[in-house]
């Protein structure tokens, strides 16, 4: 794997984010976690991850818009991690760039399996 790839995550309920994070951790990802996408990206901003984790549905800046702000200056890995299950809701989130859109719930070891693919396909 070389060096150890960050990975940011940004999940309002932080049950998910610190079980997500925890995971990660033991697989060796460098991770840091954020309550919302204001702050995930006021971080990305001063120092790029090689791959970002959203929720869609967060207070202030949701997952989606997120996405869109990144995808101007970047092409981060993106991976959505949402409850919401339309066939819209996974279009938009192919749309604004996302590189992988993940329904909750969703087991850890599974979610770890999702990163190591995207980060396999050229994240």
């Amino acid at each position: 794997m070389g060096n150890v790839k960050r990975i940011y995550i940004a999940e309002d309920e932080s049950n998910i984010r610190f079980l997500i994070k925890a995971f990660l951790i033991k697989t060796g990802y460098e991770v840091e976690d954020f309550e919302n996408g204001d702050l995930l990206l006021a971080a990305f901003s001063e120092n790029p991850a090689d791959m970002v984790v959203l929720d869609v549905m967060m207070p202030g800046t949701n997952g989606y818009i997120v996405c869109k702000e990144l995808r101007k200056n970047s092409n981060v890995p993106i991976i959505m991690l949402t409850a919401r299950d339309s066939d819209l809701d996974y279009a938009t989130g192919f749309d604004l760039g996302c590189d992988e859109f993940i329904m909750k719930p969703i087991s850890p070891t599974a979610f770890v399996e999702h990163v190591e693919n995207v980060f396999m396909k050229g994240g």
